[in-house]
């Protein structure tokens, strides 16, 4: 579903605030492998991890969407937003949605609130919602938070997904302007395929598991994936999106400056560049340090990317990110002039 710039109506969601954060809780590669069949030279090797971040107990979603946020909000330089959305695929409960929770704690009571569910592609499925919503007059400006604690779905005894996955959040605060303008989010693709449903899953917990029924095995407990066909649909569907959204902007592989993609695993980021006929070098990564932290991987990137200096204003940037439903997409953008709150490290991706 293709959304393009050119001859749309209304003003335009550019970018004003930026900010990332992780739990302090690092858990490296030789941590894992004192309970994992696995050692680091075998992570590295497959994923490009070497570590991540692991939020502790009793601490949820909402506690890393609100620190996020309020960096977020800080780097825009206001303390106001009249929209907030989370991006999530594990909120704090089934119901109600960790949005309106968010808000309330970030002073921003009486903000429209919601949450939008689409795994690994919750961020610029809320970028385009964000864009939406900003082009049709309903909002000004719409703090916009990608948070997962996949570490609270994982079993941690799964050598497959245990190594993948970590804890944070990244948050972007949008505000009406012109589309013109650096920092204005468009040529967006979005899109979904439900016949792969089952490729990426946690089965219990919601109404085609009830609560009523037999109580649900461990497995159906949590996360469950089913990684090789999962990395060439991603490789596919990445790839495919990521050209649509550049020829409805009609740009060019050439006019990047930088290619960020859901940070899935390194194998993948490098596959969907060789794709796209991009150099890898032009592929922003901060995977080795963060792992997959789900909705929050894009935001985590940019803010780790611009910290050290590598995104630059005037930096054209095509993100792009793939999850599980199954759901994709992609956006374009020139990026602004923004200040950046402190991070929790410094790290080069």
């Amino acid at each position: 579903m293709p959304s393009n710039a050119p001859g749309r109506s209304g003003p335009a969601a550019v970018l004003c605030g930026l900010a990332g954060w992780v739990p302090p809780r690092v858990v490296t590669n030789e941590e894992l492998a004192e309970r994992l069949d696995t050692d680091d030279t075998w992570i590295r090797t497959r994923t490009g991890i070497r570590r991540r971040h692991i939020a502790d107990p009793g601490q949820a979603t909402s506690d890393l969407a609100v620190e996020a946020g309020r960096r977020a909000l800080r780097s825009a330089g206001t303390g106001t937003a009249d929209t907030v959305i989370v991006a999530t695929t594990t909120p704090d409960r089934p119901c109600p949605a960790t949005a309106p929770l968010v808000a309330t704690r970030l002073g921003l009571a009486g903000a429209a609130a919601f949450d939008v569910g689409a795994v690994c592609t919750g961020f610029v499925y809320g970028l385009a919602t964000a864009a939406g919503l900003i082009a049709a007059g309903v909002a000004e400006r719409v703090l916009l938070i990608g948070a997962d604690t996949y570490s609270t779905i994982v079993d941690p005894l799964d050598r497959a997904n245990a190594i993948i996955f970590g804890d944070g959040a990244g948050a972007v605060v949008l505000r009406a302007g012109d589309p013109d303008e650096p920092g204005a989010v468009g040529h967006f693709d979005l899109g979904s395929d439900g016949a792969h449903e089952d490729l990426i899953t946690v089965a219990a917990g919601g109404s085609r598991r009830r609560a009523t029924d037999r109580q649900p095995t461990h497995a159906e407990r949590h996360f469950a994936m089913r990684g090789k066909e999962v990395y060439r649909h991603a490789v596919t569907r990445m790839a495919a999106s990521a050209r649509t959204a550049l020829s409805g902007a009609g740009w060019t592989i050439g006019d990047l400056d930088h290619f960020v993609p859901h940070q899935a695993n390194l194998r993948i980021l490098h596959s969907v560049a060789d794709d796209l006929g991009l150099s890898r070098d032009r592929c922003v990564t901060n995977v080795d340090a963060r792992g997959n932290t789900g909705a929050a991987s894009l935001p985590l990137a940019l803010a780790d990317a611009m910290a050290a200096d590598r995104i630059r204003p005037g930096d054209r940037l095509l993100l792009t990110a793939f999850g599980g439903g199954l759901t994709w997409g992609s956006c374009l953008l020139t990026w602004p002039e923004l200040t950046l709150n402190p991070q929790p490290e410094r790290i080069t991706p």
